[in-house]
């Protein structure tokens, strides 16, 4: 019996990472994105899990941009066994070039560290999921496109590539595929990332009408963020770093290494320039950001207000480290300054070092500048955390916790209801992923008010929908990798070190050692009727 049309969703269902979607007909398997897990450890632990589908048996791969929670796990897709294509444009691969192989050595370097830990617990040891070798490999089977061409992808599947407005090369994929049984394609368009009115370097994204289905993000779809522009961003950061300053403080700015610091780093140079902030040390402490600055001015002619940025990669107050030794450097400053440093959500990288040596310290000053997913550092402190646990250790949390939300760059509610409106009709269904259920439900009601949207569904993760029809039809699956109630949602990771602090508090503020005594006492006795019960 022919297999008809079915659409598998393996990441971003529910949760805002992990993108990854199968499309399967009897002639071929299309992937969709192929991204690493973040977020809580739970979800975590599914990057090193196997693929629930055989990577051999995958046609091509479709990457709609190079964030790592969407191409995160190419390289491990390759080691699988995966040799088809990967199709992307040329921006996407010319940062997947570095990133890729940056989240190789990033894992071999924390795996070497929990390794040192686990030997000296008697713990078993692990391996990296992927290392930068096998990354590099990966590379040779990217296949650059252009934006606006339709490309075939696989028997019966081609693609074309629409700028999605997000980062550099980013794309909205529109997909045409032809299934045992259909008369016609099956026209699908992958939204992947889709970015605000007032991003300062990507012009407003675009796509196509007319559409069967429309698989939709859906990160701030609970959130009007009306009256952004870039002018009133500028004068929020300019009273951000100025409410920072301390003779001898710190402005920490956890950034994703790609756009949103180059991003950041155009505005704070304008604003000195302007004379409305003084002249102050800017050190971008990256690898990966010094390598993606070379790639954007690369493509500056690509971007809007590409000269703004080649201007501020240049200016006398930026300065890029790259060893460690050049990172280490930067804590024997004296005077304010700011650093930006990788990841974005505090799970890895450089950023991590300095919040360790900084927390603690009332002088110092963290701004958020982007989406802080459940169970990471950064939403933890960005929560209001007193203590925070950082390469085990307890950290206590002295330094003030700002939030700047204007340079996401994700469109906020109406602007994701007005670019699904540019693409009506949609004949058989709209599909809300890479959201937490907040703003999935919200977008989902406020998408209902639109003509010719016959229905929103929120799928969860591991759920595989039958496309032939007038309506997606849900099929019965395996049991989810993940249950729908962890998806997007701290785990118990995260309330077991928050346990461990909260008693360390108790112990701490206790009168005297009897009373001391007696809170340990307590606690042993409440483990034992556990394992007794």
């Amino acid at each position: 019996m022919p297999l008809p049309l079915r659409l598998h969703f393996f990441g971003a269902a529910r949760t805002v990472t992990g993108s990854c979607f199968l499309l399967e007909t009897d002639a071929a398997r299309v992937l969709v994105d192929c991204g690493m897990f973040q977020g809580s450890k739970s979800e975590r632990e599914l990057n090193y899990q196997h693929f629930p589908f055989r990577a051999a048996g995958v046609s091509a791969l479709c990457l709609t941009h190079a964030h790592i929670d969407h191409s995160g796990l190419v390289p491990k897709l390759v080691k699988a066994g995966f040799d088809g294509p990967i199709y992307a444009t040329a921006g996407t691969t010319d940062l997947a070039s570095i990133m890729l192989p940056d989240s190789g050595y990033i894992q071999e370097l924390e795996v070497d560290q929990l390794n040192r830990r686990n030997r000296r617990r008697g713990r078993e040891t692990v391996s990296p999921i992927y290392t930068a070798e096998d990354a590099i490999a990966s590379l040779d089977q990217f296949r650059a496109v252009p934006y606006g061409h339709w490309q075939p992808v696989a028997p019966g599947f081609r693609a074309r590539y629409w700028n999605a407005g997000h980062l550099l090369g980013s794309a909205s994929i529109e997909m045409e595929v032809k299934a045992s049984g259909e008369e016609k394609p099956v026209r699908l368009l992958f939204s992947g990332d889709i970015g605000p009115d007032h991003k300062l370097l990507q012009p407003d994204p675009d796509g196509p009408r007319d559409l069967d289905y429309v698989i939709l993000e859906s990160t701030y779809g609970d959130m009007d963020r009306e009256g952004a522009t870039i002018a009133r961003r500028r004068r929020m950061l300019r009273d951000e770093v100025r409410a920072a300053m301390r003779p001898s403080g710190v402005l920490l700015i956890p950034s994703f290494a790609v756009e949103r610091t180059q991003e950041i780093l155009v505005d704070l140079l304008e604003l000195m320039q302007a004379g409305e902030l003084p002249d102050i040390p800017v050190f971008i402490d990256s690898p990966l950001a010094m390598k993606a600055s070379a790639i954007f001015k690369k493509h500056a002619g690509e971007l809007e207000n590409g000269s703004d940025l080649v201007e501020a990669l240049e200016s006398r107050w930026v300065r890029f480290t790259e060893t460690v030794e050049q990172s280490k450097a930067i804590d024997r400053i004296h005077s304010f300054h700011i650093i930006i440093a990788a990841s974005g959500m505090c799970e890895a990288g450089r950023i991590r070092h300095h919040l360790k040596a900084w927390l603690w310290r009332d002088e110092a000053t963290v701004l958020f500048v982007g989406f802080q997913a459940q169970g990471t550092l950064g939403r933890i402190l960005q929560d209001g955390a007193s203590k925070v646990r950082i390469h085990g250790e307890e950290i206590k949390v002295r330094a003030r916790m700002r939030t700047l939300d204007l340079y996401s760059g994700h469109a906020d509610g109406p602007e994701l209801k007005a670019w699904l409106a540019d693409r009506l009709p949609v004949r058989r269904g709209v599909f809300l992923v890479h959201g937490e259920d907040p703003a999935l439900k919200a977008l989902q009601s406020s998408l209902a008010t639109l003509d010719h949207v016959p229905g929103v569904i929120i799928p969860e993760i591991d759920e595989i929908y039958d496309l032939a029809g007038d309506r997606a039809v849900r099929l019965e699956r395996h049991e989810a990798r993940l249950p729908a109630a962890s998806a997007g949602h701290r785990d118990w990771h995260n309330d077991y070190a928050e346990l461990l602090l909260e008693i360390n508090d108790a112990i701490e503020a206790a009168a005297h050692r009897k009373a001391k005594a007696v809170i340990i006492r307590r606690v042993k006795r409440a483990l034992e009727e556990k394992s007794q019960g």
